[in-house]
């Protein structure tokens, strides 16, 4: 490996690279230059009053939170954490904001698409839950037993040990899995928590806190590098590109360099060594958008929040498509099952984001609201993703995504 790889591999860690091939990809749509797809931005503005009506419809306040995995720890409108959490004497801010990176860490790692065949029956609210929201519930209550500590009397943490552990029979267990309520990629989700674990051991320096190695140890990490008690939220990100690139099974590497969710791409043309390479990094993001309210409890100023970008995943993908913005060329595409890697998944999810980009100062304007009132992160939430799932609704039975993507549990 050489130096000059190493670093430009390191130059795509990070939400600006995603941001700006992203934006290169969709030049090139709108261009003709892609195989498989063709782009009218003329469908936008309607887009946009679509997503801006089902913001209306959710928030008549226009008061939209981030696109957080907390919005999924709710049921009913009732928030399953917060009033716990609040509960508890926390003996510093620092403590709490351990515990909930525990907490957001694992269950964004569990949230990969569950496939339509997995529900979950949650005995304390009385509700089957499905998707995003089951997995999170479902994420909660193992973390509520203290299925992913291995600390006596503190069942309220995630141990390095207890996820290096970690079966899929504990996680079958634990989401309810059988032959009649199948869940996707369940072995490659529990792998991923025990590469998590071992990462966690392997990295003191980012994950050991003050009594042992957890994810919530980045807590700390975060803190410590705030100026001022500020600290940008791209720099959540590329701690968390750092931190967990090695947990990702069988992704790309450049000069020793994980790359995680970064893939290749025949019409991404550079001179160097990333030559065809699309960084997308979407759980990580989310993960970022997720550990933004911790830190703001912490007492941390989390700034420049649009630095990261929107989440290439099929719910926002699936918008574009289901609504004219994003069309096969070849309809009988819908119909064959994709894996994440083809170029047709890369080329969409890239334009994804920046088709997001794109669409939020449009659906601002609908609502007559600011960027600074209503950030990408908000855009998402209100939203984007809660109108990709509202427009499957009405196309598909189930509302499933638009493409039959095989998924390993651990990108969508």
């Amino acid at each position: 490996m050489s130096s000059s790889e190493t670093e430009q591999a390191k130059g795509l860690l990070n939400p600006a690279a995603v941001r700006e091939r992203a934006h290169e990809m969709l030049a090139i749509g709108l261009a003709d230059g892609l195989e498989h797809w063709k782009v009218d931005l003329d469908r936008l503005p309607e887009t946009a009053r679509y997503v801006a009506a089902v913001i209306r419809d959710q928030y008549p306040t226009l008061a939209v939170p981030f696109h957080a995995r907390w919005r999924h720890l709710a049921v009913d409108g009732m928030d399953l954490w917060g009033p716990t959490a609040d509960r508890i004497d926390w003996p510093d801010a620092a403590t709490r904001a351990r515990t909930e990176f525990d907490l957001a860490i694992v269950s964004v790692l569990l949230d990969a698409g569950s496939g339509p065949g997995w529900a979950y029956a949650d005995a304390g609210t009385g509700r089957t839950l499905t998707r995003s929201e089951g997995l999170a519930i479902a994420s909660l209550r193992m973390f509520e037993a203290g299925a992913f500590s291995a600390t006596d009397g503190d069942p309220l943490r995630v141990d390095a040990g207890a996820l290096a552990r970690l079966s899929a029979d504990d996680l079958a267990a634990g989401f309810q899995v059988s032959a009649d309520n199948p869940l996707v990629g369940l072995e490659g989700r529990a792998a991923l928590l025990r590469r998590l674990g071992d990462q966690c051991l392997k990295r003191a320096d980012l994950f050991a806190s003050k009594d042992t190695a957890r994810p919530g140890g980045l807590a700390d990490v975060l803190i410590a590098r705030a100026e001022g008690g500020r600290l940008p939220a791209p720099a959540i990100l590329e701690l968390l590109l750092e931190a967990l690139g090695p947990v990702w099974q069988d992704r790309l590497s450049l000069g020793g360099i994980d790359l995680g969710d970064c893939w290749r791409h025949p019409a991404m043309k550079r001179g160097d060594a990333t030559d065809g390479l699309v960084p997308i990094h979407k759980l990580s993001q989310w993960l970022s958008y997720s550990l933004v309210e911790p830190l703001q409890r912490a007492g941390l100023q989390v700034i420049d929040l649009d630095g990261l970008t929107g989440l290439a995943e099929y719910r926002n993908g699936g918008l574009f498509t289901d609504l004219g913005v994003l069309t096969l060329k070849d309809p009988a595409d819908a119909q064959k099952p994709w894996p994440v890697s083809d170029p047709l998944v890369v080329g969409w999810r890239a334009m994804t984001v920046a088709l997001l980009d794109r669409i939020a100062p449009i659906v601002r304007a609908e609502l007559g609201v600011t960027a600074e009132a209503m950030p990408l992160a908000s855009v998402l939430e209100g939203g984007t993703w809660a109108a990709g799932r509202r427009a499957a609704a009405e196309r598909r039975p189930g509302g499933g995504p638009p493409l039959t993507i095989v998924s390993d549990g651990t990108v969508f």
